[in-house]
């Protein structure tokens, strides 16, 4: 009896999860053709590279597996977890609705021309990412921080865009990490530390701006906050002696200039009273002088008489 109710447990439990792996092979590939529909319609294909194979009217089990550059598990669970959309000259931004892909482990949009930023939650978006190749694009902006929560990588190619700012510090924790390329970009600041030693110097080539790691060392932030403060004082001490010169100018314009005039008319209006004063005398002594006739001259001196003479000089004609 004990055997029987335990192989009723056994098949009735073996029922529901085939139930259960039937409805989530169900709503997974319900899953992914929403997935690729989304993709087919964001993204522009001016040579038909692709969507004239992605025809959904097709009916099937996985159906969606044959269509160009995508890949399944396999034949029996078709989920798709590939897809390589590479050097097709498609346009547009990064695809909506690809995080209905829900197993998606490779993402290849390499060599378009496809613009606009990489989206911020790309591990809520595709969290079993192993590997992400947007290299040769246009797309711009900052790198993410939260590609750093993409912990299955191993991949991870984004050189020739135009992206800028720095490189996210969090990217050193990706170690599974065996190929990794920023290169051509417009990013600066230092690199993550990277514990695996596949991440080179030609990861970093054509950005003027990076630092450290495999590269030249970063300046020392103590030391440029010390130049700057020395830069800061020589312009401080330059400005203020310059402002206090100008200052003292300025008091010397103001007081020392018109103190100078002052006592220079004070000196010339001295000079202009003691003339008065001499010419004054001058004329009061004319007023006591009295004036002599030529008769009288003559008598007193009895005719200018040599006799008469108190002193006398040689005059040389």
């Amino acid at each position: 009896m004990a055997l029987k109710n335990i192989i009723i447990i056994f098949l009735f439990r073996t029922f529901i999860w085939s139930l259960l792996g039937v409805f989530t092979l169900s709503n997974g590939g319900d899953s992914d053709i929403s997935c690729l529909k989304s993709i087919k319609e964001s993204l522009k294909d001016p040579f038909n590279r692709f969507k004239s194979s992605w025809n959904f009217s097709e009916i099937g089990e996985g159906f969606y597996c044959r269509f160009n550059g995508v890949e399944c598990w396999n034949s029996v669970e078709s989920k798709v977890v590939s897809i390589q959309l590479y050097n097709k000259s498609l346009k547009g931004q990064f695809p909506q609705g690809i995080e209905n892909c829900k197993f998606l482990e490779d993402l290849n949009l390499s060599f378009n021309k496809l613009s606009g930023a990489i989206p911020s939650d790309i591990s809520t978006r595709l969290p079993y990412l192993t590997s992400l190749d947007l290299s040769r694009n246009n797309f711009s902006g900052e790198i993410p921080t939260d590609i750093a929560n993409c912990t299955y990588l191993n991949s991870l190619k984004l050189d020739h865009n135009r992206l800028t700012g720095q490189i996210p510090q969090q990217l050193g924790q990706l170690t599974r990490i065996k190929n990794f390329t920023v290169a051509n970009n417009f990013l600066s600041g230092p690199v993550p530390n990277f514990t695996v030693p596949n991440v080179t110097k030609e990861s970093y080539v054509n950005n003027s701006g990076l630092c450290g790691g495999p590269l030249e060392p970063c300046k020392e932030l103590g030391r440029k906050s010390d130049e700057t403060s020395d830069e800061t004082f020589k312009s401080g001490f330059i400005v203020g002696y310059a402002a206090s010169s100008v200052s003292v100018v300025t008091i010397f314009v103001s007081y020392c200039v018109p103190w100078e005039q002052m006592k220079k008319r004070k000196r010339m209006t001295l000079k202009k009273n003691s003339k008065r004063k001499e010419t004054h005398k001058i004329f009061t002594l004319k007023r006591w002088v009295t004036r002599m006739t030529s008769a009288e001259l003559n008598k007193a001196t009895d005719n200018f008489n040599s006799d008469n003479v108190v002193s006398q000089s040689l005059v040389s004609g």
